[in-house]
């Protein structure tokens, strides 16, 4: 139970308990002036019954913002718990796939095409394992407020170009899933590392959820600077389109879930675009799919 919360019930619980001793003081003195008038009595008891209802008003209202974060906090032990199966899998995957890489080129006599092919595996599994652990420590620091932006001039077209070839060369096969729409030349001032996390979780958002065509978009409109990431996947479940930049929000059960992720991502995404100033949206895609769109 968070510390608010914790502090609201002691408050409560000793209130009740200064109630029912103050009301068990207004019944003795009630008993030993029965004898008195009968409009002084009655001045007695309705202050009693008025004392009373704003009791039982306060305990009211104590009880349901209690269960309130009860609820709260079953959820977000949920939210964590398929965090935990979603980062283990996550964790586990690059590492075994590593290790029967490893050993294939140990054990066995292979060409130096073939070697070459397992050693570029490899290194696209640890990078995978370097991209989860940067996430997780970034979500982290946004937690504990340590982050700062810079404030430097970025030549956002060229880093929008080099996260894209990047990204590219991590898809499997030849044939790219990625259609480039870039106006040149479009500068902000900001953080470079921060814009680079947040570009690339989103178009890395995009590219597991769909084997179909990424669409990126950057382009200029008035003074705003705006990155578009639009993808024909299944797009976001109903009920969580409010939910999906909050830390750990997947739809789905971790337990029997097919696609990658940790649910951090967008999360981190969204908490540094703000950190810029910048908007971070989510619309449909007509007829599927998601459109995600940065602005700044």
């Amino acid at each position: 139970m968070k510390r608010q919360n914790a502090i609201l019930f002691y408050i409560l619980g000793i209130y009740a308990l200064v109630q029912f001793a103050w009301w068990a003081y207004h019944l003795i003195e009630l008993t030993e002036e029965l004898k008195q008038e009968p409009t002084e009595i009655s001045k007695r008891i309705t202050m009693i019954m008025g004392e009373g209802l704003v009791f039982f008003a306060i305990l009211l209202a104590g009880i349901w913002k209690i269960r309130s974060s009860i609820r709260k906090e079953l959820k977000l032990s949920q939210q964590q718990n398929n965090f935990m199966l979603s980062v283990t899998h996550e964790l586990k995957t690059p590492l075994a796939s590593n290790k029967l890489y490893l050993q294939t080129i140990l054990k066995r006599e292979l060409d130096k095409d073939l070697r070459q092919d397992l050693l570029q595996k490899a290194i696209a599994e640890n990078e995978r394992l370097e991209a989860l652990i940067d996430n997780i420590l970034n979500a982290a620091r946004l937690e504990n407020q340590t982050f700062q932006a810079e404030r430097v001039d970025i030549d956002l077209s060229a880093l929008v170009s080099r996260i894209i070839e990047r990204l590219d060369g991590k898809i499997q096969g030849n044939q790219s899933r990625i259609n480039v729409d870039i106006a040149p030349s479009i500068h902000v001032v900001g953080d470079k590392l921060m814009l680079d996390a947040a570009i690339s979780n989103l178009i890395d958002n995009a590219l597991k959820y769909t084997q179909e065509e990424v669409k990126i978009q950057l382009l200029k409109v008035g003074d705003q600077t705006i990155i578009r990431v639009v993808d024909q996947g299944p797009g976001v479940p109903s009920g969580m389109e409010t939910e999906i930049f909050l830390k750990f929000r997947r739809g789905g059960n971790e337990e029997t879930r097919t696609t990658k992720g940790s649910g951090l991502g967008l999360f981190i995404a969204s908490e540094f675009v703000k950190l810029h100033g910048g908007t971070i949206t989510y619309s449909p895609n007509v007829p599927k799919g998601a459109i995600f769109q940065i602005t700044l």
